[in-house]
């Protein structure tokens, strides 16, 4: 079988090998999506909240005449929450310079080890200032798998399924929400009331399995190239192939890794002209990705089901619920990415979003007007988590695994490293920013709360229509000429002779710059 690309046709096949590899690498996002699916279970917990968080214990215990909308709103409550979140933002940074020098496997490692103390400290956190250090470390180890794996995956596999693999991932994340919210379901019934040390405790299992499984993961062509290892890079790269034929594809690789080592700021050359089609994707995509208002449902959920009348163990199996539907509709996005394509997958998810947002906001409104008093009958309820898992399912096809694989298949070698932390940065960023305001938001605007997500989802599926360009099938070393022939971004990438801009010479064989 060819992997296909367009006018690039490079010979080899999808091998056992690369698929076991992709799916160890693909734990990575264990360690995430257990983060998520864990935090809000915690904080609705009352023996959590009566030990670290006594004041949003107390308004939670106020009669149901209490605005429901605003009895969560906790500075310090979402500062335990968002904390992680900025600590990654930071360490993605530092995972960038790691990646480039000593190889995604290297970082993959690295973040295990950190996760792994972070988990330790907050299973055995006694007060506050353990649980936000155990935090930062879970962030610092969350920021350092979500800048390598994604880049791991891309370049391993081949260009014809690099996107069903990619999107193990994604997979990945949502099966480590999943089991966080199991978790927290039966932890929550723990007579004595430390459950929530086994939540938090639990977390040291995928930290174990990234780690772990990363010392047995071998480095991608891609990487041993780009550190002078081209020996070790053809001979890696037969065995991913399972070809011997892999000349076209290898001098691609070498093309690429020298127009990389020609670049002295890796950083300061993602900001040139003839990058802007990647610097903007490498910012708005995972801008947009969280603002569809996905993190305030997984990791609020439990809080929020509690918030429009749930009791407590309701409300945690109201999450097993969305998280089971995350999962399950992540398999749509595998089984159908490489033949619909990135485009109408994010074009139907997103217009599937903003239908969802629209209608739970009004439920809400209907029910709790804007004064945050009423109580919901069963059959509401049900209705109100049928759109939550509407929406959902929408994420889990369309922006939850494509998020992180359109960024990391458009950047070539010689800024990819860089590239893939600021998509890191800014996905963290607004992921820090959503969750240190969503209560507050809650509390201030409401049900619009909904309505606002549903505006910003309006935007970004406009986004997709007019500027993201199909990517689907064409080899990681030659994306940039989609950015040629694009309407609006050709005018960034091709000079007046109608060439492509370039300040290295490559051989006739690569289109990698």
């Amino acid at each position: 079988m060819a992997v296909t690309g367009g006018d690039k046709d490079y010979p080899g096949n999808m091998t056992v090998f690369v698929f076991l590899a992709c799916l160890v690498a693909s734990s990575g996002g264990l360690i995430f999506g257990y983060d998520i699916g864990i935090s809000g279970g915690v904080t609705s917990m009352d023996p959590f909240l009566m030990r670290f968080f006594p004041s949003v214990y107390a308004k939670e215990q106020e009669v149901v005449d209490t605005n429901q909308y605003c009895k969560f709103d906790s500075v310090l409550l979402t500062l335990f929450t968002s904390s992680l979140y900025l600590a990654a933002l930071v360490a993605s940074l530092f995972a960038s310079v790691i990646t480039r020098k000593l190889g995604r496997r290297a970082t993959m490692l690295g973040g295990g080890l950190v996760f792994l103390v972070g988990a330790v400290l907050n299973g055995f956190a006694v007060n506050i200032a353990m649980l936000i250090i155990g935090r930062i470390l879970l962030g610092i180890g969350v920021g350092f798998s979500n800048q390598a794996v994604p880049l791991y995956l891309s370049e391993m596999a081949p260009a014809k399924m690099r996107g069903m693999l990619n999107i193990s991932f994604q997979l990945m994340i949502t099966v480590g929400i999943l089991a966080a919210n199991l978790i927290n379901y039966f932890t929550a019934k723990i007579a004595g009331g430390w459950g929530w040390r086994i939540s938090l405790g639990l977390a040291a299992v995928p930290a174990v399995i990234m780690a772990g499984g990363s010392l047995f993961l071998p480095d991608t062509p891609n990487s041993l190239v780009a550190r002078g290892k081209e020996e070790e890079a053809r001979a890696m790269l037969r065995r991913i192939r399972g070809t011997h034929d892999i000349g076209l594809e290898y001098d691609d690789l070498v093309a690429a890794s020298e127009a990389s080592k020609a670049i002295g700021n890796p950083w300061k050359t993602l900001l040139e002209r003839r990058y802007r089609p990647q610097l903007a994707m490498a910012i708005l995509i995972p801008t947009l990705q969280q603002l569809t208002g996905i993190n305030v449902v997984m990791f609020y959920a439990p809080v929020l089901f509690k918030t429009i009348g749930f009791g407590g163990t309701a409300s945690l199996m109201s999450s097993v619920i969305s998280g089971g539907v995350n999962m399950l509709a992540t398999f749509v996005s595998i089984a159908t990415v490489d033949r619909l394509g990135r485009r109408k997958l994010l074009l139907e998810g997103g217009c599937q979003m903003i239908l969802a947002q629209i209608v739970l906001g009004t439920l809400i409104w209907i029910k709790f007007g804007t004064d945050g008093v009423a109580t919901i009958s069963r059959s509401y309820a049900i209705g109100v988590v049928f759109c939550i898992c509407v929406f959902v399912s929408a994420f889990a096809w369309s922006w939850g695994p494509l998020g992180w694989l359109v960024p990391s298949e458009i950047f070539p070698l010689e800024i990819r490293s860089a590239a893939q932390s600021m998509v890191v940065v800014f996905n963290m960023a607004f992921t820090f920013i959503i969750a240190q305001i969503f209560l507050m938001m809650l509390c201030r605007l409401k049900f619009g709360l909904f309505y606002f997500f549903a505006a910003c989802e309006l935007l970004m599926t406009a986004f997709v229509y007019f500027f993201l360009p199909e990517t689907k099938g064409i080899p990681i070393e030659d994306m940039d000429r989609i950015w040629a022939t694009h309407w609006y971004w050709r005018r960034f990438v091709v000079d007046g002779n109608g060439g492509r801009r370039r300040n290295v010479q490559l051989t006739s064989s690569s289109n990698a710059v």
